[in-house]
């Protein structure tokens, strides 16, 4: 099940979900907006390997905007820090965003129970679009989950994408084994 507008604000204020800033007018019938924050980044190198640790180059966005190009992923992140402690949270463009052309995540859309931190996106376009930071570029949902939880993200030894940041976070697949 999807968290309603109205549970959302009840799980807000037990603190199951932290949002800050929390906007009264970015909640949505079951959904949260959140908005791109001023960090972009991308990566130094063109092309990249899974079992290196890929660096980026961050950069922030110029007031009167940035032009986004295609055939470059951009790492960005959200302005709003979130906690999720009972509840899977998922990440979704915003349908006006869509619309420009602009996809926010390549495959991680969706959050652990226990995560705690701002959102990297995973910033693509179809053609040209400026951008702004502060600008809506997502909604979260929150998913009721069936069971007990064993072990919360924030808690686990091996979470790769544990330290709060307001930057956005490079791939961190150089970390697994395989």
């Amino acid at each position: 099940m999807i968290l309603s507008d109205k549970r959302i604000l009840e799980e807000i204020e037990k603190g199951t979900i932290v949002i800050e800033p929390f906007k009264p007018e970015c909640l949505g019938t079951n959904s949260y907006d959140v908005h791109l924050g001023k960090h972009l980044a991308t990566y130094k190198d063109r092309v990249l390997d899974a079992k290196l640790h890929n660096e980026i180059i961050g950069f922030e966005i110029p007031k009167d905007g940035f032009i986004l190009q295609p055939n470059t992923l951009y790492l960005g992140v959200t302005l709003e820090y979130t906690e999720t402690h009972k509840h899977v949270p998922f990440l979704e463009g915003k349908s006006s965003t869509g619309r420009l052309g602009i996809d926010i995540h390549a495959t991680a859309g969706k959050g652990d129970v226990g995560f705690c931190n701002t959102w990297t996106l995973e910033i693509s376009c179809a053609q040209p679009v400026k951008i702004y930071a502060g600008m809506p570029i997502g909604q979260l949902i929150y998913f009721v989950v069936e069971g007990d939880i064993a072990t919360l993200y924030n808690t686990k030894s091996n979470a790769k994408y544990n330290n709060p940041t307001t930057r956005p976070v490079e791939s961190m697949m150089w970390k697994n084994k395989f």
